[in-house]
Parts: C-alpha cells; sequence; structure tokens
C-alpha cells in the first residue's frame, strides 16, 4: 500500500501545511504549475516527488519534468498531466494518451477547480486537486491524500486550506 500526497498550481506559493499533510505520505505527486524549483524541491525533503510541468513553468521546470506521466503504482496505471479536462469534457490533446495508455487513474491540474469524478465510459478515476498556491481565483486552496492498494483507490480525502486555519 502506498499513500499519497496530491497537489497542483502551487505557482511558487510554499505552505508549510504542505509538510503537515504530506508527512505520513510515501510520495507527492504534483500536477503542473509549480512556479519554482524551489517547491519541488523542498516537497522532495519530505517525500519522494513525481511532478509534471503546466504551463505557467519556465525551462527549468521543463527541463527537470515532461509534460504527461506514465506510471504504474501498486498495480494502477497512472496518467498526469497538467492541463487534462475532466470526463465528458477532455482537453483534446489528451485523448489519444487516454486511449492508448488505458489508466485507471487520471490526474491533471489547471483549472483550480478541485474535482474528483469517475468514468464509466474509460473505466477511470479522475483527479483534478485544486489548486494549493494563492495565484488564482479560487477561494480555498486544497490538497489531496489517497491510498493505493493493490489495484484499489482507497481513502480519497479533499484538505482545504483555509486562511482561517495558518495557526492550526
Amino acid at each position: 500500500m502506498k499513500k499519497i500526497g496530491l497537489l497542483s498550481d502551487t505557482h511558487g506559493y510554499w505552505d508549510d501545511r504542505y509538510i503537515k499533510y504530506f508527512l505520513e505520505c510515501d510520495e507527492i505527486w504534483h500536477a503542473g504549475d509549480i512556479g519554482s524549483m524551489t517547491i519541488t524541491d523542498r516537497l522532495a525533503m519530505i517525500k519522494p516527488v513525481r511532478a509534471v510541468y503546466g504551463n505557467i513553468d519556465s525551462h527549468l521546470e521543463r527541463l527537470r519534468f515532461s509534460r504527461y506521466l506514465f506510471f504504474e503504482c501498486e498495480g494502477i496505471k497512472v496518467l498526469m498531466t497538467h492541463i487534462g479536462g475532466y470526463p465528458g469534457h477532455y482537453a483534446p490533446e489528451i485523448i489519444n494518451e487516454l486511449n492508448e495508455f488505458r489508466p485507471k487513474l487520471f490526474i491533471c491540474g489547471h483549472s483550480h477547480i478541485a474535482k474528483v469524478k469517475f468514468d464509466s465510459k474509460r473505466q477511470l478515476l479522475h483527479i483534478n486537486p485544486g489548486a494549493a498556491g494563492k495565484q488564482g481565483f479560487q477561494t480555498v486552496r486544497t490538497l489531496v491524500r489517497f491510498e493505493l492498494d493493490q489495484e484499489k483507490i482507497l481513502n480519497l480525502e479533499m484538505i482545504e486550506l483555509r486562511e482561517a486555519a495558518m495557526n492550526e
């Protein structure tokens, strides 16, 4: 079993609560718009990091990370990218990857809208963790944690990082 911490759209913003929520995880996944290599470097001090670059990321993030990540974790095929849309409204550029790789778990960011939705047509779970940074229109910053265990996705939790909770 692996516990995964997931975030996206930090836009260079660091919140010390990332440590609190991700310390018990086995891996941290970042779905793009990192905004600064400092973010992924600091996350890597907590746990191993898998990340993709987003549309605002510089050549530095693009040299270290790829546009798409295709991998398997606990028997689950995972596809992660930054701009991907969601079931019924996928971004045109992701359709071929979904058709060829056939992931069970599809992760993307970009919209700043936290969303978890099952795609019955493709038999996959889509997760967008929303935005963990302060750049954008969202009023609540969010993170996601979940577990992968023997081809199962379990115990998914959406974590809200409200400003009033800064002194938790």
